[in-house]
């Protein structure tokens, strides 16, 4: 199916992709974005970029010949829940589990689990994300905050902006750390050549803030905790890999280091902490490092 579209200068200054997210609702994201990528899109009869800018007038021809994402299904699968009651629950998610479905992962994911443990979630982040307060990256375990109807995500959402939820990390990196403590305060944003990766940049990236405490020095490595001040994607790897201490496991952020044979980032969402939405009651949940993280650990 083709569609045309021609734009006004009311869409002056939109990106390309999101210009069609909002055309075609029932398409994500990143759905738009594999399709300009492969040159279903023509801006102005010529190939373009998802995060090209809109003038007025420009035209769009736009071929949707792919399927639609699918809706996520539920599927049984065991969850370790944490906390749970009628407004939210707290889920200790394992590592390699993907949070949501999303290309090349729509099934299995924290997302289709949820759906069949809980009656109700929340409809805000829409339907592939319901629920989804924060998230994980696949290979971060740990804890994570789940709201079940629209007001309690609301109000945990709420709480994430205004930064007052804690978020505390294990985070083991390469090299000695010499500081026993620091801040790190670096603007987050997409790499300018590696649109699948985030870095510090310099302009147009997002305010992050990451705060950080030795707990053990090792020979080659430093086991840290780490917490969130805000929450940007990758934001602790980026950060650690900015002030020249990458992740151990983490392939994507440091390709050229010796993991040591671990496969995927070691780190571990350790505390999570927030405000009742309900009855206003501070909850605060800990969880222990997953047995394969402990005893990769314990060989250093």
């Amino acid at each position: 199916m083709e569609s045309h579209y021609k734009t006004d200068e009311f869409n002056a200054g939109q990106r390309l992709d999101l210009y069609l997210v909002n055309q075609n609702p029932a398409l994500s994201r990143s759905h738009v974005q594999n399709l300009i990528a492969s040159g279903d899109v023509r801006l102005n009869g010529k190939s373009a970029k998802p995060g090209s800018r809109l003038k007025a007038g420009d035209e769009i021809v736009f071929h949707e010949n792919r399927p639609v994402d699918p809706l996520p299904k539920p599927e049984s699968i065991t969850l370790d829940v944490y906390y749970e009651d009628s407004d939210l629950a707290v889920i200790n998610k394992p590592r390699g589990m993907v949070v949501h479905p999303a290309a090349g992962n729509y099934s299995g994911t924290l997302v289709n689990a949820l759906l069949f443990h809980c009656h109700d979630l929340s409809g805000i982040n829409g339907v592939l994300r319901p629920g989804i307060i924060h998230r994980l990256d696949k290979d971060t375990s740990g804890l994570l905050l789940v709201a079940k109807n629209d007001a309690s995500h609301l109000n945990l959402s709420r709480q994430l902006q205004d930064r007052t939820i804690v978020r505390r990390y294990l985070a083991l990196v390469h090299g000695v750390v010499k500081e026993n403590q620091g801040v790190i305060e670096a603007p987050v944003g997409r790499h300018p050549k590696d649109r699948q990766r985030m870095a510090v940049i310099k302009t147009g990236g997002r305010p992050a803030i990451t705060h950080y405490d030795v707990v053990r020095r090792l020979e080659k490595a430093t086991l840290l905790r780490v917490r969130l001040e805000t929450g940007r994607t990758h934001q602790i790897r980026v950060h650690m890999t900015y002030l020249g201490y990458p992740l151990v496991g983490d392939t994507k952020y440091a390709p050229s280091r010796n993991h040591f044979g671990l496969e995927g980032q070691f780190l571990h969402a350790q505390v999570l902490g927030f405000q009742h939405p309900s009855s206003k009651e501070y909850l605060e949940f800990s969880s222990p490092l997953p047995e394969k993280l402990a005893a990769f650990l314990e060989q250093f």
